[in-house]
């Protein structure tokens, strides 16, 4: 998420490696995996490929039993953070390795503090060259200190332990401070209620983070005497998640005494209200080393003073540089988290500058707390300050799919609260987003027509509807088939339409939801099959005639209905006299727009293809539908906008065969060299790799071919052969 740059090589290779498990692996008996062929991996790259397993979110019991080859993978700096592993798993998978990292916090599974113990002091290389420790959110588990082997002390090269929200007691604390080297420590929201046993390693001690130390029954006066003592303490975290007021006065009285901690370069106090400029700004003058304070809910932060000392980061809410500190601080901590983001939404209301650091900050808040609907709900609204308009603009595309893919998380994770899905909706309707990130759009379109499916709010119905007709347009013909295979999906946005329809109204919702009906049925049979089965011809038949000046909506319905028309056993179903004299009618005229002549003759063109043998109506309405559909092409002017675009000419092929009447060829040849004028390119190609020209080209050497085909097919081989000499010249 740094910047909009290409992926690291060893990132893409770790990734597809971490998604490849099943296919480079077997399996053993007890169901872990194991590389088929495995080198001998360069030691940091078997971190990274550890590590990214579990960023991937694919490392469980069964995968990480590749790292039982500890010959051909050698770990040293383990993160198995959130994954979930059994104590059995782990255990095989991490003992033989000789470790001087390991964090294995917040897994879930049913791995223990005592199992990680237990297993790391079974390899003496680990246990006396482990340096760092996380096991934060950690259950302790059975046996905790009742002998040797489940204790710290066991591991003398511990450096850094961390054990937040952990069930940490006294006597586990007494036996941390016996560590000769301990330097940093995390004790919070652990069960300790004296923190004298710190005293032991006053010598080694520099950060101490003791928020949320809710069972400490030490006075005021004890705790500031044993924290006075540790002069060699660089970082100190009183923090405090319950926003309360500074109840015992610790922190009160932390800064009015004077000479206390002068190693101190960094404070964290938030969350303790009642905290004054004043006595905060004396206290970091009598300390002009002090790199950070942390302001987050007290009151604190306002005064010039934090803005003009330079080299002070301050985690606070007075400005957008303190909230971006707080919400890079605090990523771990949920209300904290929430607190900056309220104040980031007040800030974000009238901002007109992009601020793509603030939206990645906003985004790892998200990651950290997808269950928290305080937190979603708070974060989607902020995404939408921060992405409304021309914002966007200026941002990488691989900061905006990571925007959009928590987006899509928070809909799919709360999909009953009404303003969470319209903060997401409206972040979502925005062209940028949707025209040029990349992202998941089939799943994303499913999603939006799920939630819209039980939903009757106009203005989320009408953002809904325009996000849906937008990502249909961009799937591929695969996955649009799969979308409109979907029963709820084609029957809402039907509904959508006859509801419109009925009341008479013409408004972008409606306009919308022809669109993604139209892009539904495109090149995909098996959806014009659903729209039929779901009463659409019918429908359409009379939308057809309740607009019949607007064109808008006449183009979005014929192109539909010339969707179905491809389909050749589906054109049995168009054989209705009434219909095809109304589209009959669309064919040229003052009143009427190219765009819906020209679908008008492609629904006739197609439906007269098939021949004689198949016509089911009077064979003279069809002699007249071939006759005007050739003059009617002849008066058609090209428009200068582009009309239309297509993913492939495999419509148009059989229609431009020597044996098709003169009006068919005419509207396919029309059709071709329409888009192929606009952008010769592209479609030029596309011709070459279809075959299309050699089609082309059979058709004019053809005797009986119509003058006014023949031009038309001669304009698109010479479009073609300039356009593929002008891409010779730019190769060289």
């Amino acid at each position: 998420m740094e910047e909009d740059n290409p992926a690291a090589l060893v990132d893409i290779c770790l990734a597809w490696v971490c998604h490849s498990m099943e296919q480079l692996c077997v399996k053993r008996e007890d169901g872990s995996l194991c590389f088929h062929h495995c080198p001998v991996f360069p030691q940091l790259l078997a971190d990274q490929l550890l590590s990214k397993m579990a960023e991937e979110g694919v490392l469980n019991d069964s995968t990480i039993g590749v790292f039982r080859s500890h010959e051909h993978l050698r770990l040293r700096r383990v993160c198995l953070r959130a994954s979930h592993l059994s104590a059995e798993a782990f255990c095989l998978a991490t003992q033989p390795h000789r470790l001087q990292e390991l964090d294995a916090s917040r897994v879930h599974g049913g791995l223990t503090v005592s199992d990680v113990l237990l297993s790391l002091t079974a390899n003496t290389e680990s246990s006396d060259n482990l340096q760092r420790l996380n096991l934060s959110r950690l259950e302790m588990g059975e046996g905790f200190l009742e002998n040797e082997r489940l204790s710290f002390s066991s591991m003398p090269g511990l450096r850094t332990v961390l054990l937040a929200g952990t069930e940490l007691d006294d006597s586990g604390l007494q036996d941390l401070c016996t560590l000769l080297r301990l330097e940093a420590l995390d004790i919070s929201s652990t069960c300790v209620t004296d923190l004298t046993p710190l005293l032991d390693c006053q010598a080694t001690l520099m950060s101490l983070s003791a928020h949320g130390l809710r069972h400490l029954e030490m006075p005021a006066a004890r705790l500031l005497l044993v924290l006075g003592r540790l002069k060699r303490l660089r970082h100190l975290d009183l923090s405090d998640d319950r926003l309360t007021s500074d109840g015992d006065g610790v922190v009160e009285q932390l800064l009015e005494k004077p000479g206390i901690l002068p190693a101190l370069l960094s404070l964290d106090m938030s969350g303790r209200r009642g905290i004054t400029d004043n006595a905060v700004q004396a206290f970091l003058e009598a300390r002009p080393n002090m790199t950070f304070i942390g302001l987050l809910a007290t009151g604190a932060g306002f005064s010039d003073f934090f803005t003009v000392k330079s080299n002070l980061k301050v985690a606070g809410e007075a400005n957008i540089h303190q909230i971006s500190e707080a919400l890079k601080r605090y990523c771990e901590r949920e209300c904290f988290i929430r607190e900056a983001l309220v104040h980031l939404y007040s800030l974000t209301n009238d901002t007109d500058e992009p601020q793509s650091d603030v939206l990645k900050l906003v985004i790892m808040g998200m990651k950290s707390h997808e269950q928290s609907l305080h937190v979603q709900l708070v974060a989607t609204a902020c995404i939408f300050n921060l992405t409304t308009q021309d914002k966007v603009l200026g941002m990488p595309l691989c900061l905006l799919r990571t925007t959009v893919h928590q987006l899509l998380i928070a809909m799919r994770h709360f999909p009953n609260h009404e303003q969470l899905q319209k903060n997401c909706l409206l972040s979502l309707c925005n062209d940028r987003i949707l025209q040029d990130v990349p992202f998941d759009r089939f799943d994303a379109a499913k999603l939006v027509m799920s939630w819209l499916s039980s939903r009757e709010d106009h203005t989320l119905q009408r953002m809904a509807v325009a996000i849906v007709s937008i990502l249909v347009s961009k799937l591929t013909t695969e996955e649009t088939t799969r979308l409109g295979a979907e029963a709820f999906i084609m029957e809402q946005l039907l509904s959508i339409v006859q509801q419109k329809a009925s009341a008479g109204v013409v408004d972008s919702t409606l306009k919308f939801a022809l669109s993604a009906l139209w892009n539904l049925t495109d090149e995909s049979p098996a959806a014009c099959r659903h729209f039929l089965q779901c009463q659409g011809l019918e429908l359409y038949t009379e939308v057809l005639e309740s607009y019949y000046t607007e064109s808008c909506i006449q183009q979005k319905v014929m192109g539909l209905l010339n969707n179905i028309a491809e389909v050749v056993e589906l054109r049995a179903d168009l054989m209705d006299e009434d219909l095809l004299e109304h589209v009959l009618t669309l064919l040229g005229g003052a009143d009427v727009e190219v765009g819906v002549s020209y679908f008008a003759g492609g629904i006739l063109a197609n439906l007269t293809s098939t021949g004689v043998s198949a016509w089911t109506l009077d064979l003279e309405l069809r002699d007249t539908i071939l006759s005007k559909l050739h003059s009617a092409i002849l008066t058609w002017t090209p428009p200068q906008h582009e009309m239309v675009s297509y993913r492939s000419f495999q419509p148009f092929y059989p229609l431009l065969n020597s044996s098709q009447p003169t009006g068919v060829q005419l509207w396919a040849a029309w059709a071709v060299h329409l888009v192929c004028r606009q952008n010769a390119s592209q479609y030029a190609s596309m011709l070459q790799e279809e075959g299309g020209l050699d089609i082309l080209k059979s058709l004019i050497l053809h005797p009986d071919t119509h003058d006014d085909v023949r031009k038309l097919a001669e304009s698109i081989v010479g479009i073609s052969e300039q356009a593929e000499q002008a891409r010779r010249e730019r190769e060289g």
